[in-house]
């Protein structure tokens, strides 16, 4: 499976935990995270769910459905 995160800019508050968490899939822009790369599934999940404000969606890219939240 490959999870493929999407940020909610008017959820997200720029915490950071998510760039802390998955500097090579996240950075922080302004004010606002952003999705850069990809990485490893367990580490896209880790990070959405360490996400303060719930501004990070996971979606499975083979099937489309919704990993999280």
């Amino acid at each position: 499976m490959t999870l493929l995160p999407t940020i909610d800019e008017t959820a997200c508050a720029a915490h950071g935990d998510c760039v802390e968490i998955a500097p090579t899939v996240f950075v922080l822009d302004g004010d606002v995270a952003e999705v850069i790369g990809t990485g490893p599934d367990a580490l896209v999940l880790q990070a959405a769910e360490a996400c303060p404000s719930v501004a990070i969606f996971v979606t499975d890219s083979q099937s489309g459905e919704q990993v999280y939240p």
